[in-house]
């Protein structure tokens, strides 16, 4: 039986807030450190989901991306890499609580480089702005938001570093995402309205994703998390 929608928004920000716990202890336990190689990190962390909430289970891959393999978006598989002393690093992982599905990523800095520094807390003002301009617009469709979130990044300074930038969550396995069906995707070529209901007739809901690059410098940093809920 589906759940009704007070119930399922409820799960959908209580396996959020579970993300946001195994985030905090990322940092807190110094997971993502120099010397350390991407891949052992991203087990880790799946060790550290397992260990915290019993789960063993993501619906997406699990990503942990440093130095200039930030530049590259989420279908790419860039070789894994040693995260160095003066670095940036960002992790991007969809554990599943309850058979809710979460999507959450975070960018650490490590070292000193202003610049980099400044990468980072751009992304959730970005982030912030983006969902003040969906909360604007009731009407608002993935091709004007996708259109704004660009605008954001370009006046911050950044350029933004994906197709799209955000998608559709919900119970596990959720309404299907792949890459033709642009209406799961907060892209250009959506123009369908983001407040709608599925095929099942359930409120769609909707995770916004940052990613903002320096192409020239050679990183980037992403943010995500819910956009309609929170």
């Amino acid at each position: 039986m589906t759940d009704d929608e007070p119930t399922r928004s409820a799960r959908l920000l209580d396996a959020q807030a579970k993300a946001e716990r195994l985030f905090a202890e990322i940092e807190e336990r110094g997971l993502v450190a120099p010397g350390e190689g991407e891949r052992a990190v991203s087990d880790r962390v799946r060790d550290l989901a397992d260990e915290l909430f019993g789960t063993t289970r993501h619906w997406h891959k699990r990503i942990i991306r440093s130095g200039p393999n930030t530049l590259k978006p989420y279908r790419e598989n860039p070789p894994d890499r040693v995260i160095g002393t003066d670095d940036i690093v960002f992790a991007d992982f969809g554990p599943i609580f309850e058979e809710y599905e979460a999507d959450f990523g975070r960018t650490f800095v490590l070292g000193d480089d202003p610049v980099k520094h400044r990468l980072r807390d751009d992304l959730p003002k970005v982030f912030a702005a983006g969902r003040r301009c969906f909360e604007a617009d009731p009407d608002i469709t993935g091709e004007r938001l996708y259109a704004e979130v660009r605008r954001l990044a370009t006046d911050a300074g950044w350029e933004l570093g994906g197709w799209h930038a955000g998608h559709l969550v919900g119970e596990f396995p959720h309404e299907r995402i792949d890459g033709a069906d642009v209406e799961s995707y907060i892209t250009p070529a959506n123009e369908t309205p983001l407040r709608r209901t599925d095929r099942a007739g359930r409120r769609c809901h909707w995770i916004l994703e940052i990613h903002l690059i320096d192409r020239e410098r050679e990183f980037g940093g992403f943010y995500e998390q819910l956009l309609t809920l929170g």
